[in-house]
């Protein structure tokens, strides 16, 4: 990882790299990043409480999930593609294209004239969300030394945390009192000012361009293969014991497509002069083992964010607005948490660090199954408050220390590859954890008492719309079925703990000594970053 030129197969070669940034990015660059995230963060939340309304005006209830599923599939095969045209052809364009894609896909969702047409629409912005989420953080991480980019990150989280809190609400008030269509149109102000912001006032370094005569290559066969592996896998997880049973033709379909084009993927990658998913993201311990530990992190994350809004309206008879609550205050502290993680990591190192964070959040998990029955609310959210904390330690010296680790022309690749790696995690959480909260249920149901048995519902969704409305039960059924729910996210929580586990796990691979990578003029050079120092002097990247 030194030396000033780099070849690009015999096409050329790439000018050296220019000295990083000095002072303080603009202003307007930061606050572009941040609309930016606004972006792909709010459309995460605020669609959720118009479903509703939007299902009343286009009809298409049996679909409706798609609304989410097929975002959530642009985003996440995109990202690895994206991370590797940033590399290739500068961080600006491929965020310009991002928000342009999004928007277009915001007014088109707006015109929609049924649900199709939406769904189609929402993929579309998932096409521009996928560069906004790995871009926007990219260029964080360049325009900000290793001992600045906490705050930038953790302004970023705070995106995060605010579109938690208030997505859900906005989305509510703009279905109940406006329409439906404002939940999109409200992306045009906002992407319009960022792509202005972006195109004045970012000026992106020479770093990347290519010398007269030489052109870059783009591995467009190998972005195929990962478009049909991650579709194929990412539409077996999200549908497979919803859509149709795990075992049925299409789930076993669908997970041998994407093994076949994981495998065509590996081979086309190997034999790419510029991969899209280069081997060294692999073969380097530190990227490695972060990929695995975000993995296991997007495994984690489901039990609060699936299973805690039910359990909060469910066993504690919360309002969906309370409930919300219950959940947010984690987003709260997770960013504050994040903001003073440097004090931590720069006394005892990045692993150390997130290893107490992923350790902390295990035992903080663990501590959920133990909350009385039913208990009050602060004490869920107290929970929350605490995972939150945990969490904010663990991730973002990850992201800092995997970032911190690469030059200039291989940060989009790395960044995309872990984001890329905790959306998987999240869709496989998700189906993991689906699985065994019905299989709990379903026990739990089961062996429920012969004078309550006839009439119960029989899966999740419909054990949360009868507590719901529980007039139609008894006081005894009601209690079992409240005490059944409790059961079964108890198990999820006992889960999400184990996830915690394989992250820990995951961390004793990486290095104890994360490297940290300086480009000054045209060389680029590796130090490490030691326990209980900053830096200090290391092996090279990747040792």
């Amino acid at each position: 990882m030194s030396g000033s030129t780099r070849r690009t197969g015999n096409r050329g070669t790439l000018r050296a790299p220019a000295p990083p940034p000095t002072g303080p990015p603009p202003r307007p660059v930061v606050a572009a990043l941040m609309l930016g995230m606004a972006l792909a963060a709010l459309d995460s939340t605020i669609l959720a409480t118009a479903v509703p309304q939007i299902v009343g005006d286009l009809g298409g209830f049996a679909v409706f999930s798609w609304l989410f599923s097929g975002y959530l599939l642009a985003v996440t095969v995109t990202l690895p593609v994206y991370g590797k045209l940033s590399d290739t052809f500068g961080r600006k364009a491929v965020l310009i294209t991002g928000i342009v894609l999004f928007l277009v896909g915001s007014l088109a969702c707006a015109g929609a004239w049924d649900m199709a047409s939406l769904i189609a629409f929402r993929v579309v912005q998932g096409l521009g969300g996928g560069a906004l989420q790995g871009t926007v953080q990219t260029i964080a991480a360049d325009l900000y030394p290793m001992k600045e980019r906490p705050k930038i990150q953790a302004r970023i989280s705070s995106v995060w945390a605010t579109s938690a809190v208030a997505g859900p609400a906005l989305g509510g008030l703009l279905a109940a009192y406006a329409d439906w269509r404002w939940i999109f149109l409200i992306n045009v102000p906002v992407g319009a000012v960022a792509l202005w912001l972006i195109g004045r006032h970012f000026t992106e370094p020479q770093r990347n361009r290519p010398e007269p005569g030489a052109r870059p290559r783009v591995d467009w066969p190998g972005a195929l293969a990962i478009f049909a592996c991650g579709g194929l896998l990412l539409t077996a997880l999200v549908q497979g014991g919803v859509a149709w049973a795990w075992l049925s033709t299409p789930s076993l379909l669908l997970f041998a497509g994407s093994a076949g084009c994981a495998a065509l993927t590996v081979l086309i990658e190997r034999r790419a002069a510029e991969p899209i998913i280069p081997g060294w993201v692999w073969r380097r311990r530190t990227i490695s083992a972060v990929n695995l530990a975000l993995g296991a992190l997007g495994l984690l994350m489901v039990a609060p964010t699936v299973f805690l809004p039910t359990y909060a309206q469910s066993v504690l008879g919360l309002s969906p607005t309370a409930a919300g609550f219950v959940l947010s205050v984690m987003m709260l502290s997770w960013p504050v948490s994040a903001a003073l993680s440097s004090q931590v990591y720069n006394r005892v190192g990045i692993r150390t660090c997130s290893m107490l964070g992923i350790g902390a959040a295990g035992l903080v998990l663990l501590a959920f199954p133990l909350l009385p029955y039913p208990g009050a609310a602060w004490q869920p959210a107290l929970i929350m408050l605490t995972l939150g904390a945990a969490l904010g330690l663990f991730q973002l010296p990850l992201i800092i220390g995997v970032q911190s680790s690469v030059g200039y022309r291989e940060r989009g690749t790395a960044t995309a590859s872990i984001l890329f790696c905790r959306q998987v995690g999240q869709s496989l959480g998700a189906a993991l954890f689906g699985a065994l909260a019905n299989a709990t249920l379903n026990d739990r149901l089961a062996h429920a008492p012969s004078g309550i048995r006839p009439g119960l519902p029989d899966d999740l969704d419909a054990v949360s719309r009868a507590l719901a409305h529980p007039a139609g039960l008894t006081a005894q059924a009601t209690d079992y079925l409240r005490r059944a729910v409790d059961t079964t996210v108890d198990h999820v929580y006992l889960g999400a703990a184990a996830a915690a586990a394989l992250a820990l796990l995951a961390l004793l691979l990486a290095p104890r000594r994360f490297p940290v990578h300086t480009e000054t003029g045209g060389t680029g050079t590796t130090t490490g970053a030691g326990e209980g120092t900053g830096t200090g002097e290391g092996g090279q990247a990747g040792a």
